[in-house]
């Protein structure tokens, strides 16, 4: 055999070997175990078969999750894509002044735990002598418990997960910003273009490639970094209102100690995620612009 191909394979013999032991072995292990019941004490694993995807199915509250889930996404959509996006370009092309000392205030959160965080915004959001609670009851409002009503602590949590990352996807995008030629914003400025029409026709098809990779990451690692506030605050409470698929499949494994269902459930979260990268494919990569 010609070296030009044995060699390449020799070199990524390593990483296929440990690709496949720490990912697909473990993917092919939960299948399985989807199909079995063990309540991970007992000696014992009994086949089940598809009846811990029949009990998900038959129940509302899979389609709960689903719905808290799709909320999710949304909010940390808003939070950390969109705003970040728009302040990108007001501070890359629009403020001409304490740009460095914006940056750093902006992304000193990014530094904290999540952790820290959560123990911080459980003050700031606690109802009774919280800073939200106080600013609402001196113009005659009541704070809500923003982590036990349903309505709300969905969007607590996720105004959390945003204060986190926050900075980081600003940064990530004003680098992209920073790098759109500025000869062809002076020229449509020239042309008197509003800043509206040089954003939508000049810079959002120009950073496209770093937008899409700051939406993906904010929806893939959103939904994950949602694991530690929720654990910490809510334990998906009040009654599953703000728990989402990543945090169930925790849930039923470690909580419940339902292995089967929670490795029903990660396979499910499995093909969500999976859909997600074939509309990625399918629909967002057509309209990236790749230089070159």
């Amino acid at each position: 055999m010609n070296r030009h191909y044995w060699q390449p394979a020799i070199f990524l013999t390593p990483a296929i070997f440990l690709s496949l032991l720490f990912s697909y072995w473990p993917l092919l292990q939960d299948l399985w175990l989807s199909f079995h019941s063990w309540n991970m004490v007992s000696p014992t694993i009994k086949f089940v078969g598809l009846d811990n995807y029949r009990q998900l199915m038959s129940g509302d509250e899979l389609f709960k999750i689903l719905a808290n889930t799709l909320f999710y996404i949304g909010l940390l959509i808003i939070i950390n894509f969109l705003l970040p996006y728009l302040l990108s370009f007001v501070m890359a092309h629009c403020i001409h002044h304490f740009k460095f000392f914006y940056r750093s205030i902006l992304f000193i959160p990014s530094t904290l735990s999540l952790a820290v965080a959560s123990i911080i915004f459980l003050w700031i959001f606690n109802p009774l002598a919280g800073p939200i609670s106080l600013l609402l009851s001196s113009i005659g409002l009541t704070s809500p418990s923003w982590f036990k009503e349903p309505g709300f602590v969905i969007a607590a949590i996720s105004f959390i997960i945003g204060w986190k990352i926050f900075g980081y996807n600003l940064l990530v995008l004003l680098a992209a910003m920073v790098d759109v030629p500025k000869d062809l914003i002076e020229a449509a400025k020239l042309e008197n273009a509003s800043s509206w029409h040089i954003f939508r026709y000049i810079v959002v098809p120009m950073t496209s490639p770093t937008a899409i990779y700051v939406l993906i990451i904010t929806i893939v690692f959103g939904l994950q970094y949602v694991l530690v506030p929720l654990n910490m605050l809510t334990q998906g409470g009040p009654n599953q209102s703000s728990t989402n698929l990543v945090y169930i499949v925790y849930q039923y494994g470690f909580v419940f100690f339902q292995t089967g269902k929670a490795a029903a459930l990660a396979v499910l979260t499995m093909i969500v995620y999976a859909g997600f990268l074939v509309i990625k494919s399918k629909a967002l990569n057509k309209k990236v612009h790749y230089e070159n």
